[in-house]
């Protein structure tokens, strides 16, 4: 009886046990995913949390649905916008002139009169904050020449950045009349991370309050995460009644950034609960490992017309539960030597990474030069050379 009673209570713990296990991966072996069953529930249809700097995914739910993003939109019309920037085909000190399409815009806006002409900079500002669908028209057209050109541009660069569950129909979100506008939450943390390299943009996105129009116009963030959040940077909010209440929060504590994405919550104090909670569990139990250095010695060639060769590696990051940071160990699998010829970037060897002896992931060892096999007259002119000396 006793026994049968200690079964039936290791049945019920059991579950309990597997669903805190949580899982460490590194994205270039597998999928880059981290998901655990201890993660908050949260009310919404779709949600997803990534770690910016490697990939990986920590949570996910329902995650590539694809939905209305209202004004969560406009992080692929910002990521076009820094990218013209720092291709030089634009400056923040352009002037940009509002047209009568631009103007036409319902929703969060800056009032922008046909003609009226604003900076990059401050139509960028107008975007980030207060979520403007006229100043993201008019950053647009002042691109591309018009906006259908633009939107053209945006699902093209979606593609490249594989994106799958994503259509753009227009700059800004507004989903009135819009078809078949729609993304996924995996494609928003996906965007979102390319749009955060550009740094100047959680300068914009983490200010609570600014102005334009030489301090006429006020403008207020319309993500609250930014002003009551400890860490948040940002990043995009978005609201309609096809789309709900979404959010893409960008948060950053002890060298790790989360980008949390929610999508079409119930109202706008439960979207940001959900992105509040999430964030809280990321920080709270993952750490990004960052590997040391290695100090790789050279490798012997044979036969080659240099003796050894040197070798390259990538640095390895992964995103760990916090407590096995510090219990990551590293080894090696090289060959003593190897034949020439051998030419740079072939693979030779990897840095297998593990804690207790399961695997974390790996980085491939390359061959950091060329070096040719060795020919008759080359060794005719190593042994002359070898007699002079003599």
């Amino acid at each position: 009886m006793k026994a049968l009673k200690k079964f039936l209570a290791l049945l019920l713990v059991l579950p309990l046990v597997l669903s805190m296990a949580v899982f460490s991966v590194n994205a270039g072996d597998v999928d880059g995913k981290l998901i655990s069953a201890i993660a908050p529930v949260v009310d919404c249809k779709s949600a997803i949390l990534m770690e910016a700097s490697t990939g990986q995914i920590l949570y996910e739910q329902n995650a590539d649905e694809a939905l209305p993003p209202a004004s969560v939109t406009k992080i692929m019309t910002l990521l076009l916008v820094m990218e013209a920037i720092e291709a030089g085909k634009i400056k923040y000190t352009d002037m940009v002139t509002a047209s009568a399409h631009a103007c036409s815009m319902g929703g969060s806006q800056i009032y922008l009169k046909e003609g009226e002409q604003m900076t990059v900079e401050d139509m960028i500002k107008s975007v980030v904050i207060s979520s403007a669908n006229d100043a993201a028209v008019a950053l647009a057209e002042h691109i591309a020449g018009s906006e259908e050109t633009f939107v053209s541009q945006m699902n093209a660069r979606a593609k490249e950045l594989g994106m799958k569950n994503t259509n753009f129909e227009n700059t800004n979100g507004l989903d009135d009349t819009a078809q078949n506008h729609v993304t996924s939450a995996r494609d928003i943390a996906v965007m979102s991370r390319e749009l955060i390299k550009h740094e100047k943009i959680t300068e914009y996105s983490s200010i609570w309050m600014d102005t334009i129009r030489n301090g006429q116009f006020g403008l207020t963030n319309t993500n609250r995460l930014v002003r009551f959040y400890k860490g948040a940077t940002g990043l995009k909010t978005g609201s309609t009644s096809k789309a709900g209440f979404c959010i893409s929060a960008t948060a950053e504590r002890d060298g790790m950034t989360l980008i949390c994405v929610i999508m079409a919550a119930p109202t706008r104090d439960i979207r940001n609960s959900a992105a509040t909670a999430l964030l809280d569990w990321g920080f709270a139990n993952h750490s990004v490992y960052n590997s040391p250095e290695i100090m790789l010695n050279d490798v012997r060639v044979t036969g080659g017309k240099k003796s050894e060769c040197t070798l390259i590696y990538d640095n390895f990051s992964a995103v760990v539960d916090k407590t096995s940071v510090s219990k990551i160990e590293y080894s090696l699998e090289l060959p003593e030597s190897v034949p020439a010829p051998v030419k740079k970037g072939d693979k030779i060897g990897c840095v297998k990474y593990a804690i207790n002896g399961s695997k974390v992931g790996s980085v491939d060892i390359l061959i950091g030069e060329n070096i040719d096999k060795i020919g008759f007259f080359d060794v005719l002119l190593r042994l002359f050379c070898a007699v002079s000396i003599n």
